[in-house]
């Protein structure tokens, strides 16, 4: 993971507890979280819009 090993993920967490404290961590990590979604979210939704009609419409158009 991004070369990291388990020293200095230790590290890197005391060093974020102590500049935000323990009360900000909840918020800190629910909003990353939701940001982490919402990107999942967005570069799974397709590029496009489709504008074809649907079956439905198609036989209605047909009886007209």
């Amino acid at each position: 993971m991004f070369g990291l090993g388990t020293t200095e993920l230790i590290i890197i967490l005391i060093l974020v507890l102590v500049i935000f404290g323990a009360g900000k961590l909840p918020e800190i990590g629910g909003a990353l979280g939701k940001g982490l979604r919402s990107f999942k979210k967005a570069t799974q939704e397709p590029d496009e819009i489709d504008v074809t009609p649907k079956e439905e419409d198609k036989e209605e158009q047909d009886k007209k």
